[in-house]
């Protein structure tokens, strides 16, 4: 009985240290995508304007604390929102995919999808505020066409 013990805890300790190296490995294959993708960049961007805004709070602050401050959450902080992100990932893509979409971040065309995309991100929205104002437009005419 004790080696029959012995043994399913074995099992379950490895199982239990190949499933989080499997984490490991899909939040490092994440974070490539992300990197690849400009994502990681747009992140990076995200968290100095955060600080910008917590130094208008904070003016008594040390120039010097902050840089402090920022560098570590630049350092650390895409980590953490990456193991955050990773489960939500894994349910829709493998391994697999993201080695495909790193690779087509890393052609030329993915490359230049990159660069463009909050460019193209920006402008985009503009237009489905036209379209969203035009769709409530055309609805309010045609309630009030019914009598409503």
């Amino acid at each position: 009985m004790k080696r029959i013990l012995l043994a399913l805890s074995i099992m379950l300790s490895l199982s239990i240290n190949s499933y989080a190296q499997a984490q490991d490995d899909y939040a490092q294959k994440l974070k490539q995508m992300f990197k690849a993708a400009g994502t990681e960049a747009s992140y990076k961007t995200v968290v100095v304007q955060m600080f910008d805004m917590f130094k208008r709070q904070y003016p008594q602050v040390n120039d010097s604390i902050w840089n402090e401050l920022e560098a570590d959450f630049l350092r650390n902080s895409l980590d953490e929102l990456t193991a955050m992100l990773a489960p939500i990932y894994v349910k829709y893509l493998s391994t697999e995919d993201l080695e495909a979409i790193i690779e087509f971040y890393n052609s030329p065309a993915g490359k230049k999808f990159a660069a463009n995309s909050p460019f193209i991100l920006q402008e985009s929205m503009k237009v489905g505020e036209a379209w969203g104002r035009k769709i409530g437009e055309d609805f309010a005419k045609r309630m009030e066409e019914k009598g409503y």
